[in-house]
């Protein structure tokens, strides 16, 4: 039997690349609101006592940005200046202007806003048809922030990464090997409470026991402190957590992050759409895994490439799937925008906890609504 390891990891919403990308993907939502044909390029940057929003933004409606980042920061919870950063008392900064318009030009016309490579992935090794490592990663986390939410313990403060290492026995989930959870702390709190709470609230609330053993490795807080977290302890920048917010590392990355993009923005549409389709295919039993890649060229509007690699679990050939897909779906940026229905005020949610895998937070990507489509073309190809 061959063994092997894989980790992957995941932060909570008060981790501050994550503030930052929740930051940006509130302002893309307050445009969408009010101008679904807006154009939104969003960057934030996140340090101690301020928070610096810039980027590319073309709309017909005004927002007010201050205010919306100090909802957003409220809501993630820094609100008490104890915890060294809040809502009402930190610095905001907003430099703003119009999308260029030699990229107006190409899109304007349904090309791609910019060239690129996007991956796409699913796997039949959980429910999800995610990655065990990054799926329990994320449940972690966000269970980490329930915890403190729902002041199910008195000392939690926002931030928080989580980490999970999965022995795979030839090529299949064997056991867990590693968890790790680092949770921020008020100050002067006995890290046997916090080891306590985490291993009974955190833990043993999430991780099925069944892939546990007495070998399994639990880290909680492994450094014995964490009371400086959030934006007082490092800047936070969106699209720094690319990784976590795909497939923690199962697969390629094209480098494009997802955060404060409208759909015109391929990094994001063709990599939802990449996604969508992977997961129809294993879904419909093409493949056990399938990874896809798209790439575009600016202004341009179908693909310039696509690669299939069902990773030696396909039940057709890769090229017969590459050419299903090119039958099935339409993947120029409008057609992607379309059948996803990506003009909507949906994307504040995807900015913590991973931008797959939800099957509760009905994004559009995530459905198996054309599972019959992809059967039907299989049995032709």
């Amino acid at each position: 039997m061959r063994r092997s390891l894989f980790t992957s990891e995941s932060v909570t919403e008060g981790h501050p690349d994550k503030m930052a990308d929740q930051i940006s993907d509130a302002v893309l939502d307050a445009i969408y609101d009010k101008d679904p044909v807006g154009r939104v390029a969003c960057e934030t940057l996140v340090t101690s006592g301020l928070v610096l929003v810039a980027g590319e933004i073309t709309t017909s409606c005004y927002i007010e940005i201050p205010k919306i980042v100090r909802q957003t920061i409220h809501q993630i919870g820094y609100d008490e200046p104890q915890h060294g950063f809040a809502a009402k008392t930190c610095g905001v900064i907003a430099a703003i202007q119009a999308q260029s318009p030699d990229i107006a030009l190409g899109v304007d016309k349904g090309g791609a806003g910019d060239q690129g490579m996007m991956f796409g992935y699913a796997t039949n090794e959980t429910p999800e048809y995610m990655p065990l490592p990054i799926q329990l990663a994320h449940r972690l986390a966000r269970r980490l922030s329930e915890v403190r939410k729902q002041r199910l313990v008195d000392f939690l403060r926002p931030d928080g990464k989580t980490q999970v290492t999965v022995e795979y026995h030839d090529g299949h989930v064997g056991r867990l090997e590693a968890l790790v959870v680092s949770a921020h702390h008020k100050p002067g709190v006995p890290l046997t409470k916090i080891r306590s709470a985490m291993k009974e609230l955190v833990i043993g609330a999430v991780v099925p026991k069944q892939w546990m053993d007495r070998r399994t490795k639990i880290f909680v807080n492994p450094t014995g402190r964490f009371e400086v977290g959030g934006p007082m302890s490092d800047t936070g920048l969106t699209g720094r957590k690319i990784i976590m917010d795909t497939y923690g590392g199962v697969i390629g990355h094209g480098g494009g992050a997802f955060s404060g993009k409208d759909p015109t923005k391929v990094d994001r549409s063709a990599a939802y759409m990449a996604r969508y389709i992977a997961k129809h295919l294993v879904a419909a039993g093409v493949a056990d895994k399938c990874e896809i890649q798209v790439a575009y060229a600016i202004g341009v509007a179908e693909p310039v490439s696509i690669m299939v690699n069902t990773h030696g679990t396909g039940k057709l050939s890769d090229d017969r799937i590459t050419k299903l897909i090119r039958e099935v779906f339409d993947l120029t940026p409008n057609g992607i925008i379309q059948s996803l229905k990506l003009r909507r005020p949906i994307y504040m949610k995807t900015a913590v906890y991973g931008h797959f895998g939800r099957d509760d937070d009905g994004l559009p990507w995530e459905e198996l609504d054309r599972v019959n489509d992809v059967r039907r073309a299989a049995r032709r190809h």
